[in-house]
């Protein structure tokens, strides 16, 4: 798996609201052609307290101030997930639809002190 900075969407981000990630990849940019197949890969880098969850969305846009975005994917993910880092939430293929920009946006209910990083890669760690 190759990690690209410029792919980094969060890295370690704390998600303690719901809100989008610090990163917004701008995929028309020189240099952030990958060959292939990109992966929308998301992580616990901080495990979070609490009994709830939070949503994991890739988004995508036309424009960077994302005033209307498109999710491309999502899924909800519980306490026995988040609560452990290193744990890799979701390490879905890009899909179809996306447009020049795309970031991670998450949606939180009823956890606290965790962290996400997220990144586009060429590929998965098989374990």
């Amino acid at each position: 798996m190759l990690l690209d900075e410029n792919a980094i969407l969060s890295d370690a981000q704390a998600i303690s609201a719901t809100g989008p990630s610090t990163q917004v990849m701008d995929l028309t940019a020189p240099g952030n052609v990958a060959p292939g197949s990109l992966y929308f890969v998301a992580q616990v880098a901080a495990a979070f307290t609490g009994d709830g969850s939070v949503k994991v969305a890739l988004q995508t846009a036309d424009t960077s101030a994302f005033t209307n975005p498109v999710e491309l994917a999502g899924a909800t993910f519980g306490a026995s997930l988040l609560g452990t880092a290193g744990q890799i939430l979701c390490a879905v293929p890009m899909p179809q639809g996306v447009k020049r920009y795309v970031r991670a946006y998450y949606t939180v209910s009823n956890v606290s002190g965790g962290k996400i990083t997220c990144f586009l890669t060429d590929g998965v760690e098989q374990k």
